[in-house]
């Protein structure tokens, strides 16, 4: 059985920050635990495909490999779901979903507003550190 793989939270976020900055060719300094991935990195949608596959690389070791599942670190598909959205607000269903499938990001200042467009404000380098140090752990 591969054991899990030992990185301190610092080395985690050096390679968290590593990877922000190739895949969103933003400096190092810009890249701050409360740094929001839309809001002050300026990703776009596309760009979470390519962090995905960056961390992916990143984090695998020849004993296992390290993959992020579609939905696990960045919200998918939420619009085509109606339980969990009604007039671009998500709905209780979809802010229990976003909380069961998201764990490592804050939702507290979202509760209010829930307007489905700002999701992805929410994600943060902090959460992709919180994220990746679950993952490894588990």
């Amino acid at each position: 059985m591969p054991e899990s793989v030992v990185m301190t939270r610092e080395e985690i976020y050096s390679n968290v920050r590593e990877v922000l900055e190739e895949a969103l060719g933003v400096d190092e300094d810009e890249v701050t635990l409360d740094a929001s991935l839309t809001a002050d990195l300026q990703a776009e949608s596309i760009d979470f495909l390519d962090i995905v596959f960056r961390l992916e690389k990143t984090f695998s070791t020849p004993d296992r490999a390290f993959k992020v599942e579609p939905g696990e670190l960045f919200p998918e598909n939420l619009l085509e779901n109606p339980e969990w959205v009604v007039d671009a607000k998500l709905t209780d269903a979809g802010m229990n979903m976003l909380h069961e499938r998201m764990p490592h990001v804050d939702f507290s200042r979202f509760q209010e507003d829930r307007d489905v467009e700002k999701v992805a404000e929410l994600i943060t380098v902090k959460s992709i550190i919180d994220f990746v140090e679950r993952k490894l752990a588990g």
